[in-house]
């Protein structure tokens, strides 16, 4: 009994011993549970698109939305097409392809003719841009465009891709490309998309070309709740650097921002 007493005593003055934690103390507490709960609530958030790493593919995907497709050129060199086509995980497939067709006045991307069919063989939509030099008149652009690009019932609209100013000044670009989209949209009866960087979108497009449909290429972002909510907003480039079966070296993953009802209003009229 006594060993027990003891042993209790001590634990009595233990207790009684024990000092009240400082106001200062308390600030620190709070500050590392109010930091806890923004992290946890940061994650929630961020993860809102659950975005996803796809071993396959090589990068994360926004497995929010169900439309996934790719971009490509002559830098992707022969593409095995049979292989992109059947390529999928995580119930992601390549629903869409854009393809390179023009550049200039005068040049055809050399793998234009090839992907342009071999797309449309294996049942992946389609669809061409173009890459527009602001040195080069507008028109005779689209006349090239026009001439290499022969779109069918179901191919995605035109699209024209503005990512260089070539040294020239805002106004001469911006009445360039409102040339170019004009006669393309009057030849193939759909209004054009205009593909640029977040940069080249502020300086160029916006308060210029808002009724057009917009593809924006961005990928240090994390989050595309603001491009989902601009109906303009039809698709994001979030990467560059992605593989998928059929195609050596990385290759840019774009993703379309609405639902499948909207997709399928979306390319050309029958």
């Amino acid at each position: 009994m006594p060993p027990r007493k003891k042993r209790k005593g001590l634990l009595l003055t233990h207790a009684t011993d024990r000092k009240p934690l400082p106001p200062k103390g308390w600030v620190i507490l709070g500050g590392v549970v109010l930091f806890v709960l923004l992290v946890i609530g940061w994650m929630r958030y961020k993860n809102e698109n659950q975005w996803t790493y796809v071993q396959r593919f090589g990068i994360r995907l926004p497995l929010r939305y169900g439309i996934h497709g790719i971009d490509v050129s002559h830098h992707n060199a022969r593409i095995q097409w049979d292989k992109l086509k059947a390529a999928k995980a995580e119930n992601v497939r390549m629903d869409f392809v854009y393809i390179k067709a023009t550049e200039g006045a005068t040049h055809l991307d050399r793998q234009f003719d090839r992907n342009w069919r071999e797309a449309k063989r294996v049942g992946i939509r389609r669809g061409a841009y173009h890459f527009y030099n602001p040195r080069v008149y507008s028109d005779q652009q689209a006349a090239h465009f026009i001439k290499r690009v022969v779109m069918e019932p179901g191919d995605l609209p035109p699209v024209l891709d503005l990512e260089i100013e070539a040294g020239k000044p805002a106004e001469i670009i911006i009445k360039g490309v409102a040339n170019w989209l004009t006669i393309v949209e009057k030849h193939y009866g759909i209004r054009p998309v205009i593909y640029t960087n977040e940069h080249f979108y502020k300086k160029f497009i916006a308060g210029n070309f808002d009724e057009y449909p917009l593809w924006l290429a961005g990928y240090s972002r994390t989050q595309i709740d603001d491009l989902s909510e601009n109906s303009n907003v039809l698709l994001w480039q979030h990467s560059e650097k992605g593989y998928v079966d059929g195609i050596k070296g990385f290759v840019d993953f774009n993703v379309f921002l609405h639902d499948d009802e909207t997709w399928q209003r979306v390319g050309s009229p029958e």
